[in-house]
């Protein structure tokens, strides 16, 4: 892609944006937040963990999306015998007598990682390496993966036997911790509509790996203003119990508060924010918009919140008021 300015290509974002809802919105039905934060997490080079009951159509938004982004897709179901060559992939010794390694599903633009927290933390942390660092290795040797690389996990919140809890360094790869709720009457009557007939809608590609490339490398280059860049330090710097501008909830019902990556994660939301909303400088406003979803996995209740019934929910939206 080809832009006069920094400008034209931001405003012809936004042009791309609202065509990717449409054509995402032929086959998905509500869930409107979702679509955008998985979208602002893809276009801000992070990773997204979907928490929300089974027939959300979670694994249907990931496929829709990778279609009308153009991106290869591989969905991986984690069990409990997973292992982390099932992931990354294996060598093996061909016929002539050479090992060659052969990709795992890993090997993708978009994974869909669906119910991560039924395999054990071996083969979660299989994907720490990809997902930080964009390539996994295998007897030594280090294989880049394609990019743009986009990791959507999913966890079922109500079935809890033989689940591992992702550990606290897993979580903190994630860009975003999304809670899908159930559809409101109206839009479960279209989905029972739409999925109950032989109708197929066919998805446009809206843009290319190479455009989303570009298109991430212009969110980087959004100018924000130090006020802002402030306020996300500073809320961040509220869920820690020994940090100076620890907020009283904090020092009360927190044991861990989040890290620099939440501080990075809410300037860089905020940019794709801004820029989706035709904006060309994030505000306070953009920054809140994506505060719960950055900070609500990155912030550990002590037993105080837990014998209280206190949320990590209600307690990250009044750090944000």
């Amino acid at each position: 892609m080809e832009f006069k300015s920094d400008v034209e290509a931001l405003d012809a974002f936004t042009i791309h944006y609202k065509r990717l809802r449409e054509e995402i919105g032929k086959v998905i039905i509500g869930q409107d937040e979702v679509i955008r934060k998985v979208i602002i997490s893809i276009f801000s080079r992070g990773h997204c963990l979907l928490v929300g009951v089974p027939g959300l159509a979670k694994t249907l938004l990931v496929n829709t999306i990778a279609q009308t982004l153009g991106l290869k897709y591989n969905r991986i179901q984690f069990t409990p015998d997973l292992m982390p060559s099932d992931i990354i992939g294996t060598e093996i010794l061909d016929e002539s007598r050479n090992f060659r390694f052969i990709e795992g599903p890993v090997f993708a633009n978009v994974i869909l990682a669906d119910e991560i927290n039924r395999t054990p933390p071996k083969t979660q942390s299989a994907l720490l390496e990809a997902m930080q660092e964009k390539s996994v290795t295998a007897a030594g040797i280090t294989y880049k993966l394609d990019d743009p690389f986009f990791v959507l996990a999913t966890q079922n919140p109500i079935e809890q036997e033989g689940t591992y809890p992702l550990p606290e360094a897993q979580l903190d790869r994630f860009m975003f911790n999304v809670w899908l709720d159930y559809p409101s009457f109206e839009e479960e009557v279209q989905v029972v509509k739409n999925t109950t007939t032989d109708i197929h809608n066919d998805l446009e590609v809206i843009l290319t790996a190479q455009d989303i490339i570009f298109f991430q490398k212009l969110i980087r280059k959004i100018p924000v203003p130090d006020n802002v860049i402030e306020y996300a330090v500073r809320l961040a710097s509220k869920t820690r119990p020994s940090s100076p501008y620890a907020h009283p909830l904090a020092k009360e019902y927190i044991s861990w508060g989040a890290g620099p990556r939440a501080s990075q994660y809410l300037i860089l939301g905020a940019k794709c924010n801004a820029a989706i909303n035709g904006k060309y400088s994030p505000d306070i406003e953009d920054v809140n918009s994506i505060a719960n979803d950055v900070l609500r996995h990155r912030v550990v209740r002590n037993y105080k919140a837990e014998a209280e019934g206190m949320s990590i929910e209600n307690i990250v939206e009044k750090l944000s008021e």
